[in-house]
């Protein structure tokens, strides 16, 4: 019993928030709702070689190389099961990606996506809040659905795209 006393007493306290600290208490009421995370992007220097990472060794469920010449990428989605990760390799020497992969020899998370449930109020109160968003008007994204980026510097250095569910 000595040693089970000692840890009792050793043990760190968890504090809990109470209902008059929510977090949620300070933010006011959106016209837009953030939805779930539909992928996680990641930039790769062999775009073959991480296929088939993830589908001959991981064993998971790949889809085909697909062009998007707007946003200058290759893209490859490969199934999780609550998610996705998506595959970026340069499309044209112009590509975001080629710049990326410059700077990080050997690829690395580019972004994260999360869905939206209205994509324009979304953009219209993030730029009220000085959020930056990184095109005037949604693109079409990789899944046939309006995207836009969140520059970095205003997410606390993660690039995030938020996607119309």
């Amino acid at each position: 019993s000595g040693l089970l006393t000692r840890l009792q007493a050793s043990a760190p306290t968890v504090r809990t928030l109470s209902s008059s600290n929510s977090f949620s208490q300070n933010i006011p009421g959106c016209l837009w709702k953030l939805g779930r995370l539909n992928h996680v992007a990641i930039a790769v220097p062999d775009l073959e070689k991480a296929q088939s990472l993830y589908k001959d060794v991981l064993g998971a469920q790949v889809s085909e190389t697909v062009a998007l010449p707007e946003h200058g990428v290759y893209t490859v989605f490969v199934e999780l099961g609550n998610t996705k990760l998506e595959l970026l390799h340069p499309l044209g020497e112009k590509s975001p990606i080629a710049s990326f992969l410059q700077k990080n020899k050997t690829g690395g998370m580019h972004h994260i996506c999360i869905e939206v449930d209205d994509i324009k109020a979304a953009m219209t109160e993030l730029k009220e809040k000085q959020i930056r968003i990184l095109s005037e008007e949604p693109k079409i994204g990789a899944h046939g659905k309006p995207v836009i980026f969140l520059h970095p510097k205003d997410c606390h250095g993660v690039l995030v795209e938020l996607e119309q569910a």
